[in-house]
């Protein structure tokens, strides 16, 4: 840029006075450089303008005088500028190292095996910054068998961020603690009543496997998506869909639990409305039970991130809304050709 202005004063002569603008190079190094470079630059502007000053043979004290103090003015202004956007980014680094602390003790890595079960997490924020958001997730292997939550918080922000942390401590609590599935259910509702208030709510499904059958809790949340080991695709649904935790105060009749066989070799995908409430340039939903085909990869970590891939590249942009999938697989006893049959 300073070239540029540079050459553009020698054509024109001292007559159109362009030696000023050289302030700009100070004036953007500001804006992408540190201190060094800023005030580098204001010196390199300097002596660019006291070169074409005496080659031009300014004569005129008073203009030359305030060329020089422009790019003065502007350096200085520059390194001010630096020191205040190298603090605010100080500041950004510390919140982003406090909010991946907070992921880790939010949402914890899920085991990679439990039990006879073996699962995987994919998450994704609507934010491209965020490092957490308002779905849930969490996995637990009890005496009552292997028990996992998928959660959905209305709202963003730090308040949703506090209801899910809410939901997974009493789920975290109570997982381990409850013979039955409905208790754990109300242990959670009696929680989440407790912190929201008015209209606010948690979508959530529960899930308890034991042995070749899977035990459902929904409460106004997504049904899941189970691929039978003969590539068959189901959606286990309730009898009929309760309110989400956090209106049971309207007095309606709580969920029911219900069953469904699943049996080794099959997979279990449980996810947020962020997945299905995908939408491509023309409105389109993401069709999820077409691309259950994806999840063919022996390694549960592929299968689901091939899947996560096929999800943006239907989106062809940002997600408008946070997007959590949990994949468990029921491995085999023995031997075979179905996914994870490897696995010790």
């Amino acid at each position: 840029m300073m070239a540029a202005v540079g050459a553009a004063d020698v054509a024109a002569g001292p007559s159109l006075g362009f030696l000023p603008l050289m302030s700009l190079g100070p004036a953007f190094a500001s804006l992408v450089g540190g201190w060094r470079r800023t005030a580098g630059i204001g010196v390199i502007a300097l002596l660019l303008c006291a070169g074409l000053g005496w080659y031009e043979e300014l004569s005129d004290v008073r203009r030359g005088s305030m060329t020089i103090a422009s790019v003065i003015g502007v350096t200085a202004a520059g390194l001010v500028a630096v020191s205040m956007r190298q603090k605010r980014e100080a500041e950004l680094d510390s919140v982003r190292s406090i909010a991946e602390a907070a992921q880790r003790v939010l949402l914890k890595p899920v085991p990679r095996l439990a039990g006879q079960l073996r699962a995987a997490v994919s998450y994704m924020s609507a934010v491209a910054e965020a490092r957490i958001g308002g779905d849930l997730y969490e996995v637990v292997a009890t005496p009552h068998g292997v028990r996992v939550i998928v959660g959905d918080v209305q709202g963003k922000g730090l308040e949703a961020v506090e209801t899910a942390a809410v939901v997974l401590g009493a789920f975290r609590e109570a997982a381990p603690d409850e013979t039955d599935l409905a208790e754990v259910g109300r242990r959670l509702e009696r929680a989440v009543d407790r912190q929201l208030d008015g209209e606010k709510f948690v979508t959530a499904i529960l899930a308890e496997v034991r042995g070749e059958e899977a035990t459902f809790l929904n409460f106004g949340h997504p049904a899941p998506l189970l691929i039978r080991a003969d590539t068959t695709v189901t959606w286990p649904e309730p009898p009929a869909y309760a309110l989400p935790l956090g209106l049971g105060a309207h007095g309606t009749v709580r969920p029911e639990p219900y069953r469904t066989d699943f049996l080794p070799g099959d997979q279990l995908l449980l996810y947020t409305d962020g997945i299905t409430e995908a939408r491509d340039e023309d409105g389109r939903f993401y069709p999820l039970e077409d691309r259950a085909h994806l999840l063919k990869d022996n390694d549960a970590e592929s299968a689901l991130e091939t899947l996560r891939q096929d999800l943006l590249h239907h989106v062809n942009g940002p997600l408008h809304d946070d997007a959590a999938m949990l994949l468990l697989r029921h491995r085999p006893h023995h031997g075979g050709t179905t996914p994870d049959a490897g696995l010790p």
